[in-house]
């Protein structure tokens, strides 16, 4: 299986300091819904690994987040594109669990669902947290410039050497359909 994971927010659909709480709020970042449809169509399987502190502080629950991932079904179907699954992090940051990327536990339940090894399996982020959730595994990681990239780059991680940066979820799966 050709498999692939992707954060969500900055990465599929625009991100906000002030987090993604509706469904109105729910908008795809130029590109992204095409760079999926292409994912889909080449024989790849999408997992999105997600942060979604929002429901643990009550900003909204687990009805509009499934409403927000129902919308981007809807919006992909022009594209011939499907996500495979939502792995989500409900927890708030004081919660301790192993979850919530940085820690790698999004990624071990992917592994796990799969019944696979993700080592060398491509993994777009747009922050820190996004990378170092993967590297236990041996991920293939991918830096995107959207959402929390920028702020990512420009904070000059050692962590970031040799990790590939696009300027967008489009360019990192021309790059990926490309090289593999």
């Amino acid at each position: 299986m050709k498999l692939i994971i992707l954060d969500r927010d900055g990465v599929i659909n625009e991100d906000s300091d002030d987090y993604i709480k509706s469904v109105d709020e729910f908008v795809p970042i130029p590109g992204s819904l095409e760079a999926i449809g292409k994912l889909t169509q080449a024989g790849y399987t999408i997992a999105v690994a997600t942060n979604q502190s929002g429901i643990a502080r009550g900003y909204y629950d687990m009805a509009t987040l499934q409403a927000m991932h129902d919308k981007l079904s809807t919006l992909l179907a022009p594209y011939h594109g499907r996500i495979d699954k939502f792995f989500i992090c409900p927890h708030g940051p004081d919660d301790h669990c192993n979850c919530r990327k940085p820690k790698p536990g999004l990624f071990a339940q992917i592994s796990e669902f799969y019944q696979q090894s993700i080592n060398n399996v491509p993994a777009i982020g747009d922050s820190l947290r996004d990378i170092q959730a993967g590297q236990p595994f041996g991920v293939f990681p991918i830096l995107v410039r959207t959402g929390k990239g920028l702020r990512t780059l420009q904070k000059n991680h050692s962590e970031l050497i040799n990790i590939p940066v696009y300027d967008n979820l489009s360019a990192a799966v021309n790059y990926i359909l490309g090289s593999r």
